[in-house]
């Protein structure tokens, strides 16, 4: 009995000395995790991220200040990627949502081919889903009209500069195979112009873009109707925003952080 009560008093007393000495106390080699754990450990870690980026949240930034003034250059959001339904990487499926893109929100999508852009064809981009399938939409002298009813901007959107929107570029080309002729919206213009186009009928499974900038965004006027399937999400906050337009600071991300941006809802 006794050499057993000095066994057991021996190993607190060598543990208290090793950490006395600055080493950690040893571990019998059953406790030590081994080579193929770690291994599952990093794997399951891998798969929980992936499973959270895929299906649930994924991190998105504003680049450009098309979505003005909504969203600024240099936001970062999370997006929903649930509410639509999730897509599957690598396939042309979509898991089902438990929401449907509706005109008004603000939607992240995989771009239409953009041919004049062979380095970077089909971009993520956010924009604001201004039509759904069966609509009709055109814009006379700037102004956006839904189903015959024009749909002007809020007020805090109209702080937007307003240009030359009677130019006309190749890209709007599309629009002719899409137009209404006829109807009691009235035809539409010979030469299509940033200000001046359709009426358009938004064909089933396709949806209709626009920025809230809309004479600095590149949207649907240019490259065309979204399909359904290239829904990816629906942002829902910001989490992080800096200056990232006309900061004079050398770490803008660091030293000019937009901290009342932080934790905005997007709508």
């Amino acid at each position: 009995m006794a050499r057993s009560s000095k066994t057991q008093s021996d190993a607190p007393a060598s543990s208290v000395a090793a950490l006395r000495s600055g080493k950690s106390p040893s571990r019998p080699d059953a406790e030590r995790p081994t080579a193929k754990e770690n291994i599952k450990a990093v794997l399951w870690t891998l798969v929980i991220f992936f499973v959270i980026r895929t299906f649930l949240f994924e991190a998105y930034r504003i680049p450009s200040g098309s979505m003005q003034p909504t969203l600024l250059v240099g936001d970062w959001l999370f997006v929903n990627k649930l509410a639509y339904g999730p897509h599957v990487p690598f396939t042309n499926i979509n898991l089902p949502g438990y929401d449907e893109p509706a005109r008004g929100d603000v939607v992240v999508f995989v771009s239409p081919v953009q041919i004049d852009q062979p380095n970077d064809p089909t971009p993520t981009l956010v924009k604001r889903l201004v039509a759904v399938a069966g609509d009709t939409v055109y814009m006379r002298g700037g102004l956006f009209h839904l189903n015959g009813a024009p749909q002007p901007q809020p007020e805090a959107m109209r702080v937007n500069p307003k240009m030359d929107g009677s130019f006309t570029v190749s890209l709007f080309e599309w629009q002719k195979g899409h137009e209404l002729r006829g109807s009691r919206f009235g035809d539409p213009p010979a030469v299509p112009t940033l200000d001046d186009w359709g009426p358009l009928v938004v064909p089933d499974g396709h949806l209709f873009m626009l920025g809230d900038n809309r004479y600095d965004s590149k949207d649907g006027r240019y490259w065309g109707l979204v399909p359904r399937e290239n829904v990816r999400g629906r942002p829902a906050f910001v989490y992080y925003s800096y200056n990232g337009l006309d900061s004079d600071d050398l770490l803008p991300f660091l030293t000019d952080i937009r901290w009342g941006r932080i934790g905005t809802v997007i709508r």
